[in-house]
């Protein structure tokens, strides 16, 4: 007979541990190792396993059908293109986002579009139906083609599946789906797992898209084991904070299109808005403001606009504060650093707050340099000439590094009527062995700096002073 052994499972990253920790070594949290349901050991003495069949079922690469699978096109093309053109069939999508962003409304709208092309099944274990009903009918999503089903249990959720067989699944969410089954609670790893398991198949085994809606933990991670994310298509993260009307749609894992694409969404009381020129959004009207600079970023394969804005003021404190929304902290102290080393200017010892217009959140290393202008503005109280863009890349020795896709950068910049672009000598010089532009992207003059103290030169006369 076999012998069970006891186990612990961390509730955050699903890391199994054989005795009890106070903390996770793999997440590093603290309290979250609690014991698992009883485990059946697997035997070590290396027996040989039976044949299951006589016959050779693996198949030639040469005889496989590769025709695509089809593609559902949401009649959103924002997420359309995240997904890497639609919803495929025979796929599943897991879709994570913090409370109160809006996942159902989006879900909603999405249904509504696909009910004209698709049978759509959305599963609610949240909220009830007529819930849901309200939602849909402030969203015009009254479709014949659209079933709600409010329920928790798998088996009663996958037998609905056999019975309806729709071509699109919605499940809202996976924590709150639990196996009768497993003796855990719902939105334990064990019961997640499980369930994701049996959707998954489920959907490959019918030739049905499904979304999988999963919350996420305190970090911005999915909650549960990290195996969630290995068994589905897809992965995509809805960001925003819940006061503020614009959201972001990332995709972190996709077997059928790019990672890099990012959609842009508005909420309004109709529900969610298309923004198809995010640069129009994430751009303010105090260009002429000390403390504000504008830069282009590249977000997939699109160019967009966006400034950056600082304030550096005295402290009060012992130790000065560094607040960042939207940019990498630790990108500003290097930044800070570079500037107090490199030019002499001590913004290390003032309070400094920084933050994106529009709350997006930017990684991309090009913004270095607009972020390190808009310090110095502030500091100095000059501000950035208008109608002006900077863009490049900081070393620690404070040389400008070169940017990639610098043309696409600069006919963003000169379709909405800037008349100067600050960019890394480096790039300057591969612009000029590329033929003429267009005649929007000769009119916006190029501006090429090799060092921070020249770009500082250019922009802020008389910032040493």
């Amino acid at each position: 007979m076999a012998k069970t052994r006891l186990g612990y499972i961390c509730t955050e990253c699903g890391y199994k541990s054989l005795r009890p920790l106070k903390r996770c070594p793999y997440c590093g949290e603290f309290g979250t190792l609690h014991p698992e349901e009883p485990e059946t050991a697997r035997s070590s003495t290396g027996k040989t396993l039976a044949r299951t069949h006589d016959t050779v079922r693996s198949v030639p690469v040469s005889q496989i059908r590769t025709d695509s699978s089809p593609r559902y096109e949401t009649g959103i093309s924002e997420l359309d293109t995240v997904l890497g053109g639609g919803l495929v069939s025979d796929s599943a999508v897991l879709i994570g986002e913090d409370p109160g962003i809006g996942k159902s409304t989006l879900l909603l709208q999405v249904c509504r579009e696909l009910s004209h092309q698709a049978r759509v099944l959305y599963v609610s274990g949240e909220e009830s139906a007529s819930q849901i009903s309200m939602r849909a009918q402030r969203l015009g999503a009254e479709e014949e083609d659209i079933y709600i089903c409010s329920e928790s249990d798998i088996t009663v959720i996958a037998s609905e599946i056999e019975l309806l067989d729709p071509d699109v699944i919605v499940i809202d969410s996976v924590q709150t789906v639990y196996s009768p089954e497993i003796s855990s609670a719902p939105g334990s790893v064990a019961q997640v797992r499980e369930a994701t398991s049996i959707l998954v198949n489920l959907a490959k085994r019918r030739h049905a898209a499904m979304l999988i809606v999963g919350h996420v933990t305190k970090d911005g991670s999915i909650a549960g084991p990290k195996i969630l994310e290995h068994l589905v298509d897809t992965v995509l993260y809805f960001e925003g904070e819940k006061y503020d009307s614009l959201r972001l749609l990332r995709a972190q894992k996709n077997r059928f299109g790019s990672t890099n694409e990012v959609g842009v969404f508005e909420m309004t009381e109709h529900g969610f808005r298309e923004v198809t020129d995010p640069s129009g959004v994430f751009l303010d009207h105090s260009r002429e403001t000390a403390g504000c600079c504008v830069t282009c970023v590249v977000e997939g394969t699109r160019a967009i606009l966006a400034e950056c804005q600082a304030l550096v003021a005295g402290t009060a404190l012992g130790t000065p504060r560094i607040t960042s929304t939207g940019l990498d902290r630790g990108r500003l102290a290097q930044l800070m650093a570079v500037l107090d080393r490199k030019c002499g200017l001590r913004i290390s010892g003032s309070d400094v707050y920084t933050s994106i217009v529009g709350g997006m959140k930017l990684s991309d290393p090009s913004l270095d340099l607009a972020l390190a202008v808009t310090l110095v503005s502030s500091l100095q109280d000059k501000p950035v000439p208008s109608g002006t863009v900077v863009c490049g890349e900081i070393s620690l020795t404070g040389e400008v590094r070169s940017v990639p896709q610098i043309e696409k950068r600069i006919r963003e910049a000169a379709k909405l009527g800037f008349r100067e672009f600050i960019l890394p000598a480096a790039s300057y010089e591969t612009l000029l062995q590329q033929p003429a532009g267009k005649a929007a992207e000769e009119s916006i003059s190029r501006i090429p700096v090799k060092t921070v103290s020249g770009a500082l030169d250019h922009l802020l006369a008389g910032w040493r002073n």
